[in-house]
């Protein structure tokens, strides 16, 4: 069983005790999260028993459990212009937080 889900502006495959790697979000880590936004649910095997949402499925429900916020690596963004000695050097670190996906309720 697994579900699609909208999570901050994203979708995400949430399946049963998976973990997800979405946006930081401001929760505690161990504090539960219920996300109502499920767009497709599948209750068995591939195309068997799958609910479509317009856009939403209603009555559906993914609970989880916010594990950690943690940061992904470095990246540089560096910027120019070719003969104009224009030059920008940035770096950037992302802040995420790791869910753990406990129950799928389907309507």
């Amino acid at each position: 069983m697994y579900a699609l889900v909208e999570f901050k502006g994203k979708q995400y495959r949430a399946e049963k005790g998976a973990a997800l790697k979405v946006d930081r979000i401001d929760a505690e880590p161990g504090s539960r999260l219920d996300i109502d936004s499920v767009l497709l649910l599948s209750r068995g095997e591939e195309g068997a028993g799958v609910t479509v949402g317009t856009p939403y499925v209603p009555g559906a429900r993914v609970s989880a459990v916010v594990e950690s916020h943690e940061r992904d690596k470095k990246i540089i963004v560096f910027k120019y212009k070719p003969k104009k000695d224009y030059r920008r050097k940035q770096g950037h670190r992302q802040s995420y937080s790791i869910i753990k996906i406990e129950d799928i309720a389907g309507a």
